[in-house]
């Protein structure tokens, strides 16, 4: 499977989100918009590759730069599934510096609403449907994985390795619990009880006929190998690596998230019970 990673920017004021004129090709082709958006060069890191591309197309220099999400989710492209992984950052710029587009824009202009009929590219329209907390009737967007539905994972070992356990929690969109479950997985890391708790997630959202999915974890390597910003180094969990890739094709859109283990407490019990039932037996 494909992927397309983008760096992508956030710059607002009372006015609205900045945003910026794509330069045509053609004379004919069509008039695009699109928050300040850049690829990562070989080396790079995102942040670096965002202030670089923010100076490079708009002459703006970041003053800051945060954060403010990782989304991604599946596209078909030429008959084929493409992975989309935008790494977005609020930035802030110091004074009252104006753009200066140049290279591949031709103006900038504060847009207040999506729906203002200003044309934006997909993937600007992505983002900003999660900061308007909108949903496009006509595409499945990442914001249709964050409003479905949301299963939370979670992996323990005891001694890494020793006996270990995997549990999950399936919510729907009103934070109503659907299902919650855990199973006992053997002498195993963490680490590969952290990846087979995400494939059980996965296998319950495939079977209870889920198309668009949040998958929620308190581990971060595993949120962000699964976002593409790690790389996998570890054999022992490449293989369920490549599974999950696989399993992944049966969704039309789905993301990933990170949250602290105080809120990921029922798949953490339900890991931990467990093991704690086999261990009890004994």
């Amino acid at each position: 499977m494909k992927q397309r990673i983008r760096v992508v920017g956030l710059i607002k004021n009372e006015e609205g989100v900045l945003i910026f004129k794509r330069s045509r090709g053609r004379s004919e082709s069509p008039v695009f918009w699109e928050l300040p958006t850049g690829k990562i060069k070989f080396g790079e890191q995102p942040e670096e590759a965002m202030a670089r591309s923010l100076n490079e197309y708009t002459g703006l220099d970041a003053a800051s730069l945060k954060l403010r999400d990782v989304i991604t989710f599946l596209a078909t492209e030429d008959s084929s599934q493409l992975s989309n992984l935008y790494i977005i950052y609020e930035i802030g710029i110091s004074g009252d510096i104006k753009p200066n587009p140049r290279e591949r824009y031709s103006a900038y202009k504060y847009l207040k609403e999506t729906s203002n009929g200003t044309r934006l590219t997909e993937t600007s329209m992505a983002v900003l449907e999660i900061i308007e907390e909108k949903m496009s009737s006509d595409h499945v967007s990442p914001r249709a994985a964050a409003n479905s539905m949301t299963i939370n994972v979670d992996g323990a070992s005891r001694g890494n390795p020793g006996p270990a356990g995997i549990g999950y929690c399936v919510t729907n969109s009103e934070g109503q619990i659907v299902e919650r479950g855990g199973e006992f997985i053997g002498f195993a890391t963490s680490r590969v009880a952290e990846y087979y708790a995400l494939k059980k997630g996965i296998d319950r959202a495939i079977e209870l006929g889920y198309k668009t999915a949040r998958f929620v974890s308190d581990s971060l390597m595993v949120v962000n190998q699964l976002n593409g910003i790690f790389q996998i180094k570890n054999q022992d969990i490449l293989p369920i690596y490549q599974d999950i890739q696989k399993k992944l094709e049966n969704f039309e859109a789905v993301s990933f998230t990170h949250v602290p283990r105080s809120k990921n407490v029922i798949a953490d019990s339900e890991a931990n019970d467990a093991i704690d039932r086999i261990l009890k037996k004994d």
